[in-house]
């Protein structure tokens, strides 16, 4: 690897591809340097296997919105590229493209492994020269430059530099912080990374008699003591150890914040449409119809099995008493836990099972329009080793795929 590139990239992740495969495209000549095996090791675990590859959300101002204050910084990307264009440029590459609920998009194929394999010969397309199994050790640079990449066989020079390398997030995928490290020693802030889409874990001992219940359209409020802090709806899972699913990963990061000032309690509303009285009416709706049933047998016309068992017990009813027999305040005691069935968070799990980590690369240092580093001129950025939070639904992707697009545009033509 003694040749001299137009472009060296570092990290072959879904960024990192994004970015050879387009300044190939333009015509430079380019070289890409992943650590692991083999491309986009990541990118085949995302959306469990699926690929949740982008959010169609194609108004743009509504898409920023979603990355909060911070996704002012990516107006300039998203006139180059924004989520139109990156659904057109897949399907023009042959991906069908299916949209699903909450507007998240994955390969009609729903194999991960086919957005990379097209990744893959994007790249092969423009020649683009792809060296597996190399490990960067540092950044090398002088007078606002880089002029050098230091591996563990050797040395590489190029004239323009993408560092595509992620964040903290699923280490065993590579996403170990290196770029990170490589930043602070060349004089970059970076915001320090911590887990934030991430599961939750539950100290309730009950937990474990649910896990596998998926629920949706359902309500989460976090409480701190007495005051509420955030509500939102959609889909949970219950694990053996606590919570995950999009409803929960999108208020991880408040959690944790949370956290380090005391002890949190979720409350699950199971009919958010539902007033308590409404509900009361259903409850007995549904008990009237099977009233010389017994009550955990006629329980899965208002809930799963296994979950209503744990609100029987939480409301202290005997699961075997026929419903005729069951007391107004029973009932009603029933019914305030399908409404508010409170959980004591113990924690969240760390960076290793975080599909996204926050922190990264302070945006103030990174010029937009280009992806350019403004400590030096000749390096560019691109995906998740930028400071964005972002939901879980396609928009930490999309992050990578027009920050690698904007990157390997401006850095394939400068």
């Amino acid at each position: 690897m003694n040749d001299t590139y137009d472009i060296a990239v570092i990290g072959g992740g879904a960024a990192g591809m994004m970015a050879a495969g387009r300044a190939a495209e333009l015509g430079a000549k380019v070289i890409v340097l992943e650590k692991n095996p083999g491309l986009g090791k990541k990118l085949l675990i995302t959306g469990g296997g699926r690929c949740n590859i982008l959010n169609a959300e194609f108004d743009t101002h509504k898409l920023v919105a979603k990355y909060g204050t911070k996704g002012k910084s990516l107006y300039s990307t998203f006139s180059q590229f924004d989520a139109q264009a990156t659904w057109d440029f897949f399907e023009a590459q042959g991906l069908k493209l299916k949209v699903e609920p909450e507007q998240r998009a994955f390969p009609v194929t729903e194999n991960a492994a086919d957005v990379r394999n097209l990744l893959a010969r994007y790249m092969a397309a423009g020649n683009v020269q792809v060296k597996t199994g190399v490990t960067v050790q540092k950044l090398e640079s002088k007078d606002q430059l880089i002029t050098k990449i230091v591996h563990d066989s050797g040395s590489l020079e190029a004239k323009n530099y993408i560092l595509a390398t992620g964040g903290k997030s699923r280490p065993e995928t590579g996403s170990t912080g290196d770029g990170f490290m490589w930043m602070r020693e060349l004089g970059h802030h970076v915001i320090e990374p911590e887990a934030a889409l991430v599961p939750v874990t539950i100290r309730n001992p009950w937990i474990k008699d649910v896990a596998g219940i998926s629920l949706k359209d359902v309500k989460l409020t976090i409480w701190q003591g007495k005051t509420k802090h955030e509500s939102k709806t959609g889909k949970m899972l219950f694990t053996h150890i606590g919570l995950s699913g999009p409803l929960v990963l999108n208020m991880s990061k408040n959690i944790g914040v949370l956290l380090k000032t005391g002890d949190v309690t979720l409350s699950l509303d199971l009919f958010p449409k539902l007033d308590p009285g409404t509900l009361d009416k259903k409850i007995m709706e549904v008990f009237e119809s099977g009233k010389n049933k017994m009550i955990k047998n006629n329980i899965g016309d208002l809930v799963q099995p296994r979950l209503g068992k744990v609100l029987l017990d939480l409301a202290g009813i005997d699961p075997a008493v026929p419903l005729h027999q069951l007391t107004r305040e029973d009932r009603l005691a029933f019914g305030a836990l399908l409404k508010d069935l409170p959980m004591a968070v113990s924690g969240l799990l760390g960076e290793d099972k975080a599909i996204v980590t926050g922190g990264g690369v302070d945006l103030k240092e990174v010029e937009f329009k280009t992806m350019r580093s403004k400590k030096f001129k000749n390096l560019f950025l691109a995906g998740d080793i930028l400071d964005f939070d972002r939901p879980s639904g396609g928009f930490s992707l999309q992050i990578c795929w027009t920050t690698g697009y904007v990157a390997g545009s401006s850095a394939g033509i400068d």
